[in-house]
């Protein structure tokens, strides 16, 4: 009988052992679910700003083009006459060469923003991925501790 009682208490503290070390795995999965949990925060603030000052540049090229057409469309008016009083402005204030001068800028500035907006589309797929990567980590992560927590129902009884 004295054995048996041994055995039991022997047993009763590997459970109790079993079950602080559980705890503390859910504790350690909570711990890096909130550590996932505020980077992806982290970064969606991030990208956020980034996509703000996107929306205002584009606003800002969109003003820009609005302007260059209402210039182009001055430029194709129906009178003959503003036509050529615009050109021959034009031909006073600039050379051939500064025209082409201006002109380079322009298709160098042009080439820029396409390099610039290609990279960015990549960096913003390259962050969707990770970011959904990332919450299907957490999410399954989550799944598992829920599952664990609703199938052991003692063991909540049992560290309180």
């Amino acid at each position: 009988m004295n054995n048996d009682v041994k055995q039991w208490l022997a047993e009763i503290k590997q459970l109790k052992q079993q079950l602080a070390d559980t705890i503390s795995d859910r504790d350690t999965a909570y711990e890096s679910a909130d550590n996932w949990r505020k980077l992806y925060t982290n970064e969606a603030q991030q990208r956020r700003t980034e996509a703000k000052l996107a929306q205002q540049q584009i606003e800002s090229l969109k003003a820009q083009i609005q302007q260059l057409k209402g210039e182009s469309s001055r430029l194709k008016a129906d009178d003959p006459e503003a036509e050529s009083v615009i050109e021959q402005e034009v031909a006073v204030l600039l050379t051939a060469e500064e025209l082409k001068g201006k002109l380079k800028e322009v298709l160098v500035e042009r080439d820029r923003l396409i390099d610039a907006l290609k990279t960015e589309q990549a960096n913003h797929a390259q962050t969707r991925k990770s970011l959904t990567a990332v919450i299907g980590d957490t999410i399954d992560q989550l799944t598992k501790e829920r599952g664990n927590q609703q199938s052991s129902p003692e063991s909540k009884e049992i560290s309180t």
